[in-house]
């Protein structure tokens, strides 16, 4: 009897995601992923060279007020990070189980199943089994999806809301602050002086919308690749075809309208691409039956998370510990 070609499977990568070397930045033009390179933080000497003050009254009882709401949004992008990096994982989990289930269905006709063979049916359960995996890991992989989602979104609201208002009259008897501005006079960053030691509420604001949009651009190729695995099929190609202006999930829109990922121009999301990239958005094409090179490729591109650096977050974070004098981790 004839050898039959081997089921081909995915192996499970280390989920440890890599940095980037300082020598691979030389290097990035015949790389097929750009390397990314990110300026330090501010430097705090340069900051703020002519501050507007707030009068002293007010600035004794803002500082404080500034402090607890920037540690308690640093302290939330963390959280957010952590959440990234659990949905991250997950979803690389669900991805893998997805592709082995959908490969072993697709040569499940050409497989040699050795004393298996005489067992009556014994090709079409294993391929309804297979198609059933297939549907749970589906909807696995689409909640981790969501999970990011929520905790990008969350980020860029922590990013946003670093400002500290005065909340009603200054010459009021009980002097109140808030995170949203009641004043168009109040600008919420102390008339720029720090908020703990060297740095203003802007250069907080710049770290974090550094930091943020990594996810940002980072979740969006993530999103390509959700709806790439979740398009394979092996019986009805047209069954699972999901389109890039396709909704994955009711309300993902208003979702990625908050991190700017959404056109209103041509009301669909706008197309993936790697941080920093200069040239036109790539055409988005869909295919639903991949081979088992491409989908390796699905696979390690999710794990590989190019666009964030992880070096470069862990520096924000130590940074920003630095100036508040807490422990970011």
């Amino acid at each position: 009897m004839a050898d039959q070609p081997e089921t081909p499977t995915m192996e499970t990568l280390d989920p440890q995601t890599p940095s980037p070397s300082p020598s691979s930045s030389s290097s990035s033009s015949s790389s097929s992923f750009s390397t990314v390179s990110y300026s330090k933080p501010p430097n705090p000497s340069f900051q703020n060279q002519n501050p507007s003050p707030m009068p002293p009254s007010l600035t004794r009882l803002w500082r404080p007020a500034a402090q607890r709401n920037l540690r308690n949004r640093w302290s939330k992008l963390v959280s957010c990070r952590k959440q990234w990096v659990s949905s991250s994982s997950s979803g690389k989990s669900h991805a893998t189980s997805l592709v082995n289930a959908h490969l072993s269905q697709r040569y499940m006709s050409t497989m040699e199943l050795g004393v298996l063979s005489d067992m009556l049916n014994i090709r079409k359960k294993a391929g309804r089994k297979l198609f059933k995996q297939q549907e749970t890991f589906r909807s696995k992989l689409l909640s981790s999806y969501k999970d990011m989602v929520a905790a990008v979104t969350q980020m860029v609201n922590a990013s946003k809301s670093m400002r500290t208002f005065l909340k009603g009259p200054s010459n009021s008897a009980l002097v109140q602050f808030s995170s949203f501005s009641g004043d168009q006079n109040d600008s919420g960053d102390g008339g720029g002086i720090p908020a703990f030691a060297f740095w203003s509420i802007s250069s907080h604001e710049q770290l974090a919308d550094e930091l943020v949009q990594m996810f940002i651009m980072e979740l969006n190729l993530k999103r390509l690749l959700v709806l790439e695995l979740l398009s394979t099929s092996c019986d009805d190609p047209q069954a699972n075809e999901l389109h890039w202006s396709d909704q994955l999930y009711p309300g993902e829109f208003d979702h990625l309208s908050m991190c700017n990922l959404f056109s209103q121009e041509t009301c669909e999301p706008v197309p993936p691409k790697l941080m920093d990239l200069k040239s036109d958005a790539p055409t988005v094409r869909s295919n639903n039956q991949p081979n088992p090179e491409v989908l390796q490729v699905y696979i390690t591109t999710w794990l590989a998370e190019v666009n964030i650096d992880t070096l470069r977050v862990d520096e924000i974070f130590a940074a920003i510990g630095e100036e508040m004098h807490v422990s970011l981790t």
